[in-house]
């Protein structure tokens, strides 16, 4: 039997189309890239949650010598959040970097295993949460659900 999928996100040239909240908690989450230790990439990632409590939740990738021993900031920041408000909801989840690795107005697209964990959360809430990945330059990608990033998450 053959199907198709498809998925729904919005484009934006720069996150400042978007208002002053989304453009508030960019900026913050670009306050801690420099708190990224990323020796062996140059990459910088920074990911921060908005919860629905208005609490906000920052996390940076941390590699270590002994790949793959390090974490991706999502990661991070999610597993914070789980352990920090474990009765709270995720209602925004912003990812930025800086380094070399990706094109100034590349979409910025979480790895696999930070999608599954985006996942787990999710459904762990019973309710989706947005998620913008921001470029360099500022392009922004706004997602209304994990699904539309993560079409076939394990335990389907």
């Amino acid at each position: 039997m053959k199907k198709k999928i498809q998925i729904e996100y919005n484009e934006f040239s720069h996150y400042n189309e978007l208002g002053d909240e989304i453009g508030n908690l960019v900026h913050k989450a670009k306050k801690y890239l420099n708190n990224a230790y990323a020796p062996y990439s140059h990459f910088h990632v920074s990911c921060i949650l908005q919860l629905d409590n208005n609490e906000t939740i920052v996390g940076t990738n941390q590699e270590n010598i002994a790949y793959p021993s390090g974490i991706c900031a999502e990661r991070t920041a999610l597993f914070s959040f789980g352990t920090l408000f474990p009765e709270n909801k995720i209602k925004k989840l912003i990812i930025v970097s800086k380094g070399e690795l990706i094109d100034e107005n590349a979409c910025l697209s979480p790895c696999g295993a930070c999608r599954q964990v985006m996942a787990e959360y999710e459904n762990k809430q019973n309710e989706p949460f947005e998620i913008y990945l921001i470029s360099h330059s500022g392009r922004t990608f706004v997602f209304n659900t994990i699904k539309d990033l993560l079409i076939f998450p394990f335990g389907l």
